[in-house]
């Protein structure tokens, strides 16, 4: 049985999702320009130092069933499903064909731990182990068939959308890895790093945007 459902607005949509690209700003901040061309490892180290409190503390708040799962509750299986899913997050890279070389490892390890937090940490903080909500947060046809969702569905905007953005920004941004350009930003994983950003940001609006226009829908039907 799904858990039961805490009604999140389009206001407070957007308010996590200010709050989390806060936490990259001030990554970028702080590791300065051009650093994840320069510096890979450092940068991508920021960016987890400074994301992952954000994205647990935000998505702890926002957990479901309440009466039953704590916000520290909440924030532990945050905790769990980081390196869980940074694992999954890397098996998935290497099979991609991510080099495996000693050298990589650093920075493969804090690639994996940001795309965990970009995929994997908010849906195991909001979620926890339900197998329908991780199903349903996961399933592209929830894009195809919102005619037939509840109102309490849109809330998964919030979680699923940024995560294939993510996915998605960060496949397509592995496309000039192998071209013969000689450019610095296509070693691995920088250009799959701005990739899978640029797509969890655009992840954001879009999620914004069918939060809305799925609560006015409901609303035009009830009335």
């Amino acid at each position: 049985m799904p858990a039961q459902v805490t009604q999140i607005s389009a206001v407070t949509a957007a308010a996590a999702h200010v709050l989390c690209l806060a936490g990259l700003a001030a990554a970028h901040a702080l590791a300065g320009r051009g650093a994840l061309v320069s510096n890979p490892a450092l940068a991508l180290r920021l960016l987890v130092v400074c994301e992952a409190p954000v994205v647990i503390a935000v998505f702890s708040y926002l957990r479901r069933d309440r009466k039953s799962c704590s916000f520290i509750k909440a924030a532990a299986r945050g905790l769990i499903g980081l390196p869980v899913g940074a694992l999954l997050n890397a098996f998935g890279a290497i099979v991609l064909g991510a080099p495996v070389g000693i050298k990589y490892w650093t920075v493969t390890i804090y690639w994996s731990l940001l795309m965990s937090l970009f995929t994997f940490v908010p849906a195991a903080c909001v979620f926890g182990a339900s197998k329908i909500d991780w199903q349903n947060v996961l399933s592209h046809s929830m894009y195809v068939l919102d005619f037939y969702f509840t109102p309490t569905d849109a809330d998964n905007y919030i979680i699923s959308v940024p995560c294939h953005g993510a996915v998605l920004g960060a496949w397509l941004g592995a496309w000039p890895m192998p071209l013969d350009w000689e450019r610095p930003w296509q070693e691995w994983p920088i250009c799959v790093t701005y990739g899978a950003v640029a797509g969890y940001l655009v992840g954001m609006a879009v999620s914004l945007v069918l939060i809305a226009v799925h609560k006015r829908r409901v609303r035009a039907k009830s009335d």
